[in-house]
């Protein structure tokens, strides 16, 4: 039942990427009232809605009876072989992909402005929001993303076939970091990789939308998944060269490196309490070192053979201008502009930095004190997608690859995936934005409920 429900559920989504996918010609008006009016009627938010509902039951339900690791990844090849074949679901971003490749393939700086400025042939696909907009991905993807290019012959579809191989590698290295450091985290391989795996984002955004987060978690998780593997310094020099390759596709991946060089520590090291703290800081310089050293090495070959030195940097600091509740301080930053008239957005947005800053310091000191680093990467990762200024439902796969393979199940994290696997239309528009200002009453009011309610519990406890 669990097998084939979530097959049922997938031809239904890939029936949907027939009927109305993200199209090679744009189509801004796309909204919850023409979608529901448009030239395919009621059929395709129905067929939508159905895969939806299949694929998240079935990905829920299915991680109590998973019988093996074998029968988990044969069923997620299962459920992502149909929708390979048609339009990319849930959003345009492989377009803009396109033609962030097209320009670094050209000789140009995808870094130095948007790809309307480089004479993209597929630049009526892209998002708005893009066109004028720098690439704020590494240079890493830019180098992947430029081949396939010049591999495609001017061929739209080939670019997204290749984009898509890339999500697909991304896949393959969950499919085998994520057994690895289950076992060493003493969780069931097989439900963990279910979890991540079978997670409706993995099929409808990473692998039909092709998005590079697939191969950022991917990378992620193998990093981690060696440094939980073996404490040689040759090891840790791998271990921090691919945490690198992450971090040259996606720059996010940068706040699990100070956990990858405590779980690099010996098992026995002290904690940072009374007098082992200057022991513990001592045991630190040497996993630093060679992780740090994986990573620094990585990045400057990376740098050098993109051809655009450390100027990569700059672009990274733009993610787009989506406004919507997905992002807490966001959410909080449109619940006061509604009730006041003041924009407080950018000044929130700032707030949840530093606010992201400070977490990410305390989860760092704890996992010192009390172990269990490579849970505190995933929990860093959590953080950061809460804290960020803007959130995209495929942003959620980052804390889930790591949490699920490294501390016991949190259903507070599945409920939120499962959320964020509804938050968008096979054409990618995202309902977060028809529903902007209730929404962010609705975040914005749970944010509170939450700060009361959790420093009850402590004192409870």
């Amino acid at each position: 039942m669990i097998r084939w429900g979530g097959f049922a559920g997938s031809l239904a989504t890939a029936a949907t990427a027939w009927l109305g996918g993200s199209g090679y010609q744009r189509v801004p008006s796309i909204n919850p009232v023409t979608l529901l009016s448009g030239q395919r009627g009621v059929l395709l938010p129905i067929l939508w809605v159905l895969g939806t509902a299949l694929l998240i039951l079935a990905w829920w339900f299915g991680r109590h009876v998973v019988p093996s690791l074998r029968w988990a990844l044969v069923t997620v090849g299962l459920w992502i072989l149909p929708v390979l074949w048609f339009l990319p679901l849930g959003s345009a971003d492989i377009y803009s992909y396109a033609c962030q490749g097209y320009v670094q393939q050209a000789g140009g700086d995808p870094y130095a402005g948007g790809v309307g400025s480089f004479g993209c042939p597929w630049l009526g696909s892209v998002a708005s929001s893009w066109v004028d907009s720098p690439a704020p991905y590494g240079p890493l993807f830019l180098l992947l993303s430029g081949w396939v290019v010049g591999l495609a012959g001017g061929s739209l579809a080939v670019v997204i076939a290749g984009v898509r191989v890339l999500a697909l590698a991304g896949v393959a290295l969950l499919a085998v970091g994520v057994p690895v450091l289950a076992r060493r985290c003493g969780i069931d391989p097989a439900r963990a990789v279910w979890v991540v795996l079978a997670c409706p984002i993995v099929l409808v955004h990473l692998v039909s939308g092709g998005h590079n987060d697939a191969l950022m978690a991917g990378l992620i998780v193998a990093g981690l998944a060696l440094v939980a593997s073996r404490r040689d310094a040759g090891w840790l020099v791998a271990a921090g060269a691919v945490l690198g390759l992450a971090v040259a596709v996606k720059a996010t991946a940068v706040v699990v490196v100070p956990f990858a060089v405590l779980a690099a520590r010996p098992r026995s090291a002290p904690g940072m309490s009374g007098g082992n703290a200057a022991s513990g800081w001592r045991l630190l310089w040497r996993p630093a070192v060679a992780v740090g050293g994986g990573l620094v090495a990585a990045m400057a070959l990376l740098s050098l053979g993109s051809g655009r030195g450390v100027g990569w940097v700059a672009g990274l600091l733009r993610s787009g201008d989506s406004v919507t509740w997905g992002s807490p301080p966001t959410a909080v930053g449109l619940t006061i502009k509604a009730l006041t008239g003041f924009d407080a957005v950018p000044v929130v947005r700032v707030l949840g930095v530093v606010v992201l800053a400070g977490v990410l310091v305390r989860l760092w000191v704890r996992a010192f004190q009390q172990g269990g680093a490579l849970g505190h990467a995933g929990l860093a990762l959590a953080a950061t997608v809460l804290c960020a200024p803007v959130f995209h439902p495929w942003y959620a796969i980052w804390p889930l690859a790591v949490l699920a393979a490294t501390r016991t199940e949190s259903r507070w994290l599945l409920g939120l995936c499962a959320v964020a696997a509804t938050l968008t239309t096979p054409a990618g528009y995202n309902w977060a934005l028809y529903t902007r200002v209730p929404g962010a009453i609705v975040v914005t009011v749970a944010l509170v409920v939450l700060a009361v309610r959790l420093p009850r519990r402590r004192v409870v406890a």
